[in-house]
């Protein structure tokens, strides 16, 4: 840690002179819009100098940037996934996850005329989650109804589909595993049984 401290505070100097330069400002210049001395600032730049908030503060503002550009702060990734809706033979679907892997998950909002079954067979493990409305789901011969609160797990490769009762519109989570794998839930009780 304190290696990559180091070699951070080894980068502000070039950094600075960078960022000067770029913008066409002499050393003269920001000195008198910081107050900071020439000599302080060509210290800073060359290295001769370490760098302390009070230095740079002043700096950062001059140049109209935040204190992050000049230290190079690394980014902190944004947690939040930001998924796009589509249009997906006349579902909306939000992809849930935001990179290609085993697993796949979308929420799906099935408009309530969308009753007529298409069986179809394709390989993976797929587990439904009923948000809201109800979602008539078919695999093989069997038909069946499932209200929200309500989750399915299924082998895709048995011929399937899932759309509305025609009430009205179905909102869901789907997870789809492509090679089969099968989601694995665990549950404890909240209560303890007494076998006394």
């Amino acid at each position: 840690m304190e290696q990559a401290i180091t070699a951070a505070l080894a980068e502000v100097g070039p950094r600075l002179r960078r960022l000067r330069t770029q913008r066409n400002v002499t050393l003269t210049a920001l000195a008198e819009t910081t107050g900071i001395s020439k000599s302080t600032l060509s210290r800073l730049e060359s290295g001769q100098r370490k760098p302390s908030l009070e230095l740079l503060l002043p700096i950062a503002q001059a140049h109209r940037v935040p204190i992050d550009e000049l230290i190079g702060a690394p980014q902190i990734a944004d947690p939040r996934v930001r998924p796009v809706p589509r249009r997906v033979n006349g579902r909306i679907v939000l992809p849930l996850t935001p990179h290609a892997g085993s697993l796949q998950a979308w929420k799906v909002i099935i408009p309530a005329d969308q009753t007529e079954p298409e069986p179809r067979t394709h390989e993976g493990y797929e587990w439904l989650y009923v948000l809201s409305g109800r979602l008539r789901l078919v695999l093989g011969d069997h038909d069946f109804v499932i209200g929200p609160g309500e989750a399915a797990e299924f082998d895709t490769r048995l011929p399937h589909w899932f759309g509305s009762t025609g009430e009205h519109a179905v909102e869901i989570i789907s997870i789809l595993g492509r090679q089969g794998e099968r989601m694995h839930v665990r549950a404890r009780s909240t209560t303890q049984r007494d076998d006394a």
